[in-house]
């Protein structure tokens, strides 16, 4: 397995992520999304394996500007500029990915 925690450094979920892989001994690399955000191909790949809607952080203050946005395209560059759009954490493993604590799927990845 090659795992990637995309997080932002004060989230709770984020944080239980790491704690959760930590605790099975699997081994993990772990990225601040503020600090040094995602590539475009690491974000296709996420909305390709959840969906974009899934990837977004609805509690978020800009959220509502988010959602006028027309295309897919657009919300997709958004993302890639302002990353703490993003819900976290976001959990890759290879082409396959999650958004949010999913232990029950990251148990099935081992």
């Amino acid at each position: 397995m090659n795992i990637q925690i995309f997080g932002k450094s004060k989230c709770f979920d984020t944080k239980k992520a790491e704690r959760w892989f930590k605790e099975r001994r699997i081994k993990y690399q772990y990225i601040d999304i503020l600090k040094y955000g995602m590539s475009r191909g690491e974000l296709a790949s996420v909305k390709n394996a959840v969906g974009l809607e899934a990837m977004v952080d609805p509690t978020d203050q800009d959220y509502p500007l988010f959602q006028y946005l027309a295309t897919a395209e657009a919300k997709m560059d958004k993302l890639f500029e302002v990353p703490y759009l993003l819900k976290t954490p976001i959990v890759r493993n290879g082409k396959q990915a999650t958004v949010g604590y999913c232990p029950e799927t990251w148990g099935k990845w081992e």
